[in-house]
């Protein structure tokens, strides 16, 4: 299967985009992709998270309020030619080095984040705690493979949290959820959960608070995400077990105080 043009296409940011970015912690991009080029991979995507589902054969009334939330797959790129193709492409990539203001983005990992039918809510939280990460220079993509209105349970972030630091050592959990409720309405921080179009895509700091909504349709909400950081991250000593996992998970060959340059991290800008 060979690429289409849009995935090396740049998606023209402007700089007011740019600092409502860096000011507020996330931004909503429209028709940052066609419906062809979603289409060209969204089944691939589905059939390679569904094939490595951890869930399978689970039974629902015994898992906790994260895992009724989405399945859950990282690394799909690793897994499939197609996905990684995707995954990788430098118009995603350019988009997160501009955001960011930095000169290089690696990828951290990539994950696929489907709601079935009655799948549950997302607990607010933040990403990076788990990231053993040097700076703040991170970001997610969240690409929805189909539209996300409301009842599916599109993304709510949270206006300039990621420079609250609240609940910054806090797992994804129904206390998370009541204790980010409570200091988002004791902060007055704005709560901002959009539908998404075909197409749509957002991008958030690893630092920004969000939550999803449950999803009460009939049909699955399928995202895949990819999770860039600066090219000249570093790993730092793990802080807590979620550290130490992801430094065994997503960047295995290196070691503490150097650049994060495992072949799971790839440069993929410039």
């Amino acid at each position: 299967m060979s690429s289409l043009p849009l995935l090396n296409e740049p998606y023209p940011l402007s700089e007011d985009q740019i600092q409502q970015f860096q000011t507020e912690g996330f931004i909503h991009l429209k028709n940052l992709f066609d419906a062809e080029t979603i289409s060209r991979y969204r089944d691939q995507i589905a059939r390679v998270t569904y094939n490595n589902n951890p869930l399978a054969g689970k039974n629902r009334d015994e898992l906790g309020t994260y895992e009724k939330a989405f399945i859950q797959v990282t690394n799909l790129w690793t897994k499939d030619e197609v996905v990684q193709e995707f995954a990788c492409n430098k118009r995603l990539a350019k988009i997160a080095a501009d955001l960011l203001g930095t000169s290089g983005i690696r990828m951290w990992h990539d994950q696929a984040l489907f709601k079935e039918p009655s799948g549950g809510f997302t607990p607010w939280h933040v990403d990076q705690q788990y990231w053993p990460m040097s700076s703040g220079l991170s970001v997610t993509a969240w690409i929805p493979l189909q539209a996300v209105p409301l009842e599916m349970g599109p993304l709510c972030f949270g206006r300039g949290s990621h420079q609250k630091k609240i609940a910054r050592d806090m797992d994804i959990s129904d206390e998370s959820e009541r204790y980010i409720q409570d200091q988002v309405k004791k902060q007055n921080i704005d709560e901002v959960q959009e539908p998404y179009d075909l197409g749509d895509v957002s991008f958030h700091y690893g630092w920004t608070l969000h939550r999803a909504g449950p999803n009460t349709t009939d049909q699955p909400r399928e995202v895949f995400t990819v999770i860039y950081m600066d090219s000249a991250m570093k790993l730092v000593e793990p802080k807590n077990s979620y550290h130490q996992a992801d430094w065994e998970a997503f960047t295995p060959s290196t070691q503490i105080g150097e650049v994060m340059d495992d072949p799971l991290n790839p440069v993929l800008w410039p």
